[in-house]
Parts: C-alpha cells; sequence; structure tokens
C-alpha cells in the first residue's frame, strides 16, 4: 500500500496532522515536564531549543508521510534535518538515553490524539504509521549522535597530541595549560608519562585501547602517538609503573620506560624527557623488566648521551661518594679490581673482610646502588668513569 502525497490514503489525516503541528509540539514539551525530571532543570534556552526540535518532527512526520514512508516495506527514511532546528551544543547538554526518551514523549502524545488526527477509517493505519516514524526518528538521532562522537574523538584526539607535542618539546606552563583545559585533564596528582611502541594501526583504536584499561584501574591518561612510539600521560597512580604495567596491551611489542612521578602536569616535560631517553637506550638492557623505570635505566642512558643521565651519575653516586670520604672509592675500586671477590679487595686494602663488607653497606645506602648486585655493580662502575672523566665533577677530599 503506497501513499500519494494527492488523492491517495491519508490525505486528509496529514492536513489535520500539519494544521496541529503547533498544538502537539506544545502537548509534547508539556509532557516532558510532567514525566521527565531531569528536562524540568534544562535552562530555558534549551528547553525552547527542545520546542524547536519537536515543531521540527511533526512537520517530518508530514513530509515523510507525503513521499510514501509510511507504507509497509518502504525504504524511506527520515532526514536528519529534523535536529538540525537545534544547535550542536544541544547534543553535548543531552545524553542520546534522554534524546531517546523525549521522542519517545512525542511519540506518545501523537498517538493519543489519533482519534484526533486520524480521517473517519484511518486511524488503524495513522497508529502504524507513527509506530515506523518513532522507529526512522530513533535512528536518525542515533546517526546524529554517532556522528557528533565521531567529530568528537577525532578532535579530542588531535587535541592530545598537540598536548604530548607540547610536553615533549618542553612548551611553557601555559601552552600546557589551556591544552589540558580543553580536554578537561583533571591534573590528579602525580603525573608520569610513560613511552613505548605504538602496536600499529589507526591513532583512534590505539588511544581507545588505551583509555579503557585506564578507566578501569581508576587512572587520568592522556596519550598521542609519535611516528611508532605511543606516549602515554598518567595522573592520579599512586604507583605510576605499576599503573603502566596495567596499560600494557595497549601498547606494541618492546621495552615500555616510565618516567619519574612529578607533582603536576607543568613539570611533566621533565617525566617525558626521562622516558623517552630511557626508550632510546632501552635496547642496551635486553633482560630489562616490562615496564621499566627511566630511573633503572641511567647506565644507558649515560653511554647513549643523555646528558641528565650523565649529570645524575656524575653527582648523585659519584659526588655522594666523594662527599662520604675517600675510603669508600678506594674500597669500591679495590672491590672491582678484585673482580667482585670481598676477600681478595680486603687482602688488597690492609683491612678485615668486615671492614670491606661494612664499607659496601656504607656505598649502597649513600648512593642507592649495593656493589653486591651485578645490575647496581654495573651503575656504579659507569658512575665512576663518568665522574672521573668530566671535568665538572666535585674532587675527592684530601687524605690526612
Amino acid at each position: 500500500m503506497v501513499i500519494e502525497p494527492d488523492g491517495g490514503e491519508l490525505i486528509a489525516t496529514l492536513r489535520r496532522i500539519e494544521r496541529s503541528a503547533g498544538a502537539l509540539a506544545t502537548a509534547s514539551v508539556s509532557r516532558m515536564d510532567e514525566t521527565l525530571p531531569w528536562f524540568r532543570e534544562l535552562p530555558a534556552d534549551q528547553r525552547s531549543w527542545v520546542m524547536l526540535v519537536a515543531q521540527a518532527g511533526v512537520r517530518s512526520l508530514v513530509e515523510w508521510l507525503s513521499r510514501g514512508g509510511g507504507a509497509a516495506g518502504s525504504p524511506q527514511e527520515v532526514s536528519d534535518e529534523v535536529f538540525a532546528a537545534a544547535p550542536r551544543a544541544l547534543a553535548r547538554s543531552i545524553s542520546l538515553q534522554q534524546t531517546v526518551a523525549l521522542i519517545k514523549v512525542t511519540i506518545d502524545v501523537v498517538e493519543e490524539q489519533v482519534p484526533h488526527l486520524a480521517a473517519d477509517g484511518e486511524e488503524q493505519l495513522l497508529r502504524e504509521v507513527v509506530l515506523r516514524f518513532s522507529r526512522e526518528i530513533a535512528f536518525a538521532a542515533a546517526r546524529v549522535y554517532a556522528r557528533a562522537a565521531e567529530s568528537r574523538g577525532a578532535w579530542d584526539a588531535r587535541l592530545q597530541a598537540l598536548l604530548v607535542d607540547a610536553l615533549l618539546r618542553g612548551d611553557s606552563s601555559d601552552v600546557l595549560a589551556s591544552r589540558a583545559a580543553a580536554l578537561g585533564w583533571g591534573d590528579a596528582p602525580p603525573v608520569a608519562v610513560a613511552v613505548g611502541r605504538s602496536p600499529g594501526g589507526e591513532v583512534g583504536v590505539v588511544l581507545h585501547a588505551v583509555y579503557r584499561a585506564a578507566r578501569r584501574i581508576g587512572v587520568e591518561v592522556v596519550g598521542g602517538v609519535h611516528g611508532d612510539r605511543l606516549v602515554v600521560v598518567l595522573g592520579g597512580a599512586a604507583d605510576p609503573l605499576a599503573a603502566t604495567e596495567k596499560l600494557l596491551a595497549g601498547f606494541g611489542a618492546g621495552p615500555v620506560v616510565v618516567g619519574p612521578a612529578v607533582p603536576t602536569l607543568d613539570e611533566a616535560t621533565e617525566s617525558a624527557r626521562a622516558a623517552l631517553a630511557g626508550f632510546r637506550a632501552a635496547p642496551a638492557w635486553p633482560t630489562a623488566p616490562r615496564p621499566v623505570a627511566a630511573a633503572d635505566l641511567l647506565p644507558e642512558r649515560a653511554l647513549a648521551g643523555d646528558s641528565e643521565a650523565r649529570r645524575s651519575l656524575r653527582q648523585d653516586v659519584y659526588g655522594s661518594l666523594t662527599r662520604a670520604g675517600g675510603e669508600l672509592l678506594e674500597t669500591l675500586d679495590a672491590f672491582f679490581a678484585a673482580g667482585g671477590v670481598l676477600e681478595s679487595a680486603a687482602r688488597a686494602l690492609f683491612v678485615h673482610p668486615n671492614t670491606v663488607r661494612y664499607r659496601l653497606r656504607r656505598i649502597a645506602d649513600v648512593t642507592g646502588f649495593s656493589p653486591l648486585s651485578p645490575r647496581d655493580a654495573f651503575a656504579l662502575r659507569v658512575a665512576l668513569t663518568i665522574g672521573r672523566l668530566d671535568p665538572a665533577a666535585p674532587a675527592a677530599p684530601a687524605q690526612p
């Protein structure tokens, strides 16, 4: 059965609906106000936008029927233009679920008015037509929200890429703050940056996997893909290394390095630089844990030319040893020269082995690296080398 605009079925009904468009829209909005508590709390301008959409919906029903959309099996779709009466801001204020509730109220009002709108003998046909129209209008709403979500997602991805790029470049705190505010970043402390290889594929899909995992553990994240690297900024994770371990599924194969935690996003450039330097140097430690802290890669970073790692080893490790007294450096040299054999080092120093044990514990306390651990011993060797080669290294106090 095809509905013709000229002389066919429902022509009289169409005219009645058209004349009643304003009254139907007003009644629908009144019903929304009665039955939907959240609708009553909307600002006046947004309520007026809903009225415009309701009026456009009734007009769309008339146009749809005139084009034959009410016929069973008709391929006619409701145009998305029915929602063009309201600005895009309405889609940000009202969720898709709420929009469906508004559509349901409007359709209920129209169905109640079927006896008054339908010409004689057309009541049942009009009810069926309204039912099909409600389905099509719901699909149209879903299309509008889907496009808005895609557009917003693409824009958010671009903003996040710009924020991550600003972090890597070390831009001013004002630039970071403005871009973070545009993303709604809460700046929950502490903040840390993790760098790994991107798994490849569409950037939006890559970032979505990271965000979904972050939501599960209650961590705020902003991410970006730079070349083959995935850079993720974590906020609100008490232990960034442990949090990153739960996000590993979003990274590609290879090392994942986590920079030091800092109080705010303004200071996250330091964390980003350390994480990037660690990511570049990580291949030199094939058995490194995944993820690994950038601080655990200090010797590899120093050998790869990272000036911050060299400064840390020179000042915090070699400098601490020289300030603590010459016997610690002397003991460390003897211990390494003896191949890590404590008794041989004691004989070379003409001291009791217990004295060497005591000094080795002191070295661990002063530097944070234990000479008895192969990994820490490697870091100490590199620190000694850098400290003695660098003219800016503090000189050891003179022996009495």
